[in-house]
């Protein structure tokens, strides 16, 4: 089969594997749609942790059941998986939270991922496509981080809410926490992606970081600050300013992730009881209620998806999504 490997920083190539060999507990699925997420484009630039080369990347999968013997899984149908593989005896693990097991393997990061024909997959991975489109199932675990972070920080209705970053990660977040019923605050230094979140998802509060967003936080939360803040930049600089967004007896949820040590003003955090979290990943009810919201069209995917790319093409045109005439929110391989 074949497979796309990014062999080093800045360079992949294509690689002809043999088809992994079925055993029990696991299946096959036919690759239909990977999504590119910012994972992959940090891999690609040599700025993931926990990463080594060669790399077969991608994680945000779209497939056909192919063969294997998860129970009520039928050869054909259209499926999706989550993608952090765990041990199952862990403390994480034991208390319900594989997505950070101790031992984690994440699909695409520390095993060799989604872009090639075939992918064994453990059974338990898997999710069934419930009616939606391989665009849409190709979304379901970007939106599932987004979902798990709203549910992580407890996010009630009537809470000012600000999303630092909206890209794919920071979008989905707004739209959880829009559906939670929170007021939602949109914060980037890209005006490309603000007057999406204005126009196209209709998100009243948009600001600029260039723009001084202290005064415009004061003014839109009548001075209390956002009662949560979510960082979705995965930059250092973003986060550590982002402490002083947040409103006494506030939340601060770091969702992106980046290499480098982060320091922040402690009087000024223990002064406001502030809560310091991370969220990672996301969990099978979270990727379950992100499927079912999508069912429900109360989120729409399709809004997000600004590029396809042609398998057969992907090597030569993945640098091209670095660049800023691009308007990249979210890109999509099609293997067909």
């Amino acid at each position: 089969m074949k497979c796309l490997v990014c062999v080093e920083p800045g360079k992949f190539s294509y690689e002809e594997r043999p088809r992994a060999v079925l055993k029990k507990g696991y299946s096959l699925i036919k690759i239909d749609r990977v999504g590119i997420c910012g994972t992959d484009l940090h891999a690609f630039k040599g700025e993931q942790p926990y990463f080594n080369y060669p790399r077969v990347l991608g994680h945000e999968i779209a497939a056909t059941y192919a063969d294997g013997d998860a129970p009520g899984f039928a050869t054909g149908e259209k499926v999706t998986i989550i993608p952090y593989f765990n041990c199952g005896k862990c403390i994480a693990c034991r208390t319900g939270k594989p997505n950070c097991c101790t031992q984690i393997i994440v699909c695409g990061v520390h095993a060799d991922g989604a872009m090639c024909e075939y992918l064994l997959v453990p059974n338990y991975s898997l999710l069934k496509g419930e009616g939606l489109t391989m665009d849409e199932l190709a979304l379901v675990e970007p939106l599932s981080i987004g979902a798990h972070a709203v549910r992580r920080a407890g996010i009630q209705a009537g809470e000012f809410v600000l999303v630092v970053g909206a890209g794919p990660i920071g979008i989905g977040i707004m739209e959880f926490a829009r559906i939670a019923g929170a007021e939602v605050i949109a914060l980037d230094v890209n005006e490309d992606r603000l007057h999406f979140c204005k126009d196209t998802l209709h998100f009243e509060h948009i600001l600029n970081g260039k723009d001084a967003p202290e005064i415009a936080l004061s003014k839109i939360t009548s001075g209390d600050m956002p009662v949560a803040v979510f960082d979705a930049t995965g930059n250092r600089r973003a986060i550590e300013q982002s402490f002083s967004y947040m409103a006494h007896t506030g939340r601060y949820i770091l969702v992106g992730l980046q290499k480098e040590t982060i320091s922040f003003s402690h009087p000024e955090f223990h002064k406001r009881e502030g809560t310091l979290m991370s969220s990672r990943n996301a969990t099978k009810n979270d990727f379950e209620y992100v499927i079912e919201m999508i069912r429900q069209k109360r989120i729409t995917p399709a809004n997000y998806i600004t590029q396809k790319i042609k398998f057969d093409h992907a090597a030569s045109e993945f640098k091209s999504l670095f660049e800023p005439d691009a308007h990249v929110c979210k890109a999509i391989i099609e293997m067909d």
